[in-house]
């Protein structure tokens, strides 16, 4: 029944990939910029969670455009999973209970990228087509 969707899987993998990479983004301008403003974000600052910041501007600007997706989806897949390990886990065994249900299904969102690629609708994509 819904076998003629897949003609569209290129075009919505890189639909899934710029909405990921947005949504990233505004957890780094929470971080950096305070916008928007959001409760218990850690401040910038040279500690680990004052880092993460500009860690999701970055990473998340570059997988928003589709540039070097693969290592950016690698880092970031890495970066989600130790956050979630270092932040989320120890408050409980449950990512719904302890507040880790994004930062992991980021995780896995971003590891799926490290295998897929970025998409049709990509820097990369120009790139490899040049």
């Amino acid at each position: 029944m819904f076998t003629g969707f897949s003609k569209y899987q290129p075009q919505l993998l890189s639909v899934l990939r710029i909405v990921t990479g947005l949504l990233f983004v505004c957890h780094g301008t929470a971080k950096v910029l305070g916008f928007p403003a959001v409760e218990g974000v850690p401040p910038p600052g040279l500690s680990l969670a004052g880092l993460s910041g500009p860690l999701e501007l970055v990473l998340g600007t570059l997988f928003l455009i589709g540039l070097f997706t693969r290592p950016v989806a690698f880092l970031a897949s890495g970066f989600c999973a130790v956050g979630y390990w270092m932040i989320h886990a120890p408050q409980g065994p449950f990512p719904i209970a302890n507040g880790g249900e994004t930062i992991a299904l980021y995780c896995f969102v971003f590891l799926y990228f490290v295998a897929s690629g970025a998409g049709p609708l990509s820097v990369d994509a120009v790139m490899k087509r040049r």
